[in-house]
């Protein structure tokens, strides 16, 4: 039985898409109407903020959000080198260093612990990215007296002790990418604070560093959500605790039916089931090449991420490369290994993934 990495579909919702998306285009209004100011006021409220600000993607979310930290040239930022290049990226974009700091591998996250060896006189802010749709401590870091960016692109709808992720830190960043657990038709991102100033500096940013297209007071960018996608996030965001169940249903079964009795096999962790809603299934094994190749034989979909860490990368190189002590990445890296997750993976898929899996680890 074929088995896709991604198990999700969006085919019931077509009709009803297609009605939101042509009344929007019926009516004229494109870009900063009413669409995005109702998205932006319904996802404040989910996540439990008082502001929402709508940009054009996830990484410029970052960017515009430490800019309105205010996060600059001569900073240094504090992120993992186990993450999607884009945590790093929009640092670089907003004119400061990253530094990395290293993760714990049976969460793939960072700890109070790994962020403490990378702080430094310079150092102006925190990425916590909540990976894979985990939260990372993050309470835990704010006794280190820096601003904490929470990237929860991998996270909507993740909760632990009665708050969403997003409401952790300064602000937090979102990515409504399609393959995300809440995705539009297309690019789109948010940042998410209860800081005034902030939300109020990042709307000027998103636009040009103006609110009046006349006066501006900053640099800034052209990243703005657009009516199309924000009809669509709207029409999806009240699907979104129905979908995060169903994938933590299919991660229950993967536990319940004897995937953690494979050889070699270590689960995802988490404490609480709320605090992880598993935009991926990423488990680790000490022979990923032969586990991945065992999955493939069987039509099963199977991806490694990040086998090579940001500050691996070749854009990275000046930042330290392959000088820096980071075992803990290196270890996640290694033997990281995502699984099918969706929102319609049955039963009988789980079984023939953990059936693939033995056959992999014998």
């Amino acid at each position: 039985m074929p088995v896709p990495l991604f198990a999700t579909s969006l085919a019931r919702y077509h009709e009803r898409l297609a009605t939101r998306l042509a009344e929007v285009t019926a009516s004229g209004r494109y870009i900063l109407g009413p669409e995005v100011d109702s998205f932006e006021q319904e996802f404040a409220a989910y996540c439990g903020v008082k502001h929402c600000i709508g940009v054009a993607n996830g990484t410029d979310a970052i960017t515009i959000a430490l800019r309105a930290m205010g996060v600059g040239r001569g900073d240094e930022v504090v992120v993992p080198s186990f993450t999607f290049y884009a945590s790093v990226e929009a640092v670089v974009n907003a004119g400061a260093t990253p530094v990395f700091c290293d993760v714990d591998p049976a969460t793939f996250c960072i700890t109070r612990e790994t962020v403490e060896r990378a702080v430094t006189d310079r150092t102006s802010a925190i990425v916590a990215v909540d990976l894979f749709g985990w939260l990372p401590p993050l309470d835990d870091l704010r006794p280190l007296g820096l601003p904490i960016l929470e990237d929860a692109a991998q996270a909507h709808g993740a909760e632990r002790g009665g708050r969403r992720s997003g409401s952790f830190g300064n602000a937090a960043t979102f990515s409504f990418f399609p393959s995300k657990n809440l995705g539009a038709l297309g690019d789109g991102g948010a940042i998410v604070t209860d800081d005034d100033e902030l939300a109020t500096l990042a709307r000027r940013l998103r636009f040009h560093g103006s609110t009046d297209k006349v006066t501006y007071t900053e640099v800034g960018y052209n990243s703005r959500l657009d009516e199309l996608q924000a009809a669509v996030l709207r029409e999806l965001l009240p699907e979104l605790d129905g979908w995060n169940a169903a994938r933590r249903g299919a991660a229950r079964a993967y536990a319940e039916r004897g995937l953690g009795d494979v050889a070699g096999m270590r689960l995802p962790h988490f404490e609480d089931e709320l605090e992880h809603v598993f935009h991926l299934y990423v488990v680790r094994h000490p022979e990923t090449p032969t586990l991945a190749r065992a999955l493939a034989n069987r039509g099963v979909g199977a991806r490694a991420y990040y086998r090579r860490p940001v500050h691996l990368q070749p854009a990275m190189e000046q930042l330290g490369g392959a000088s820096l002590d980071l075992p803990g990445t290196a270890e996640a890296a290694l033997t990281h290994l995502a699984l099918p997750m969706g929102t319609q993976l049955s039963t009988e898929q789980v079984d023939e993934v953990i059936a693939a899996c033995a056959s992999g680890s014998t």
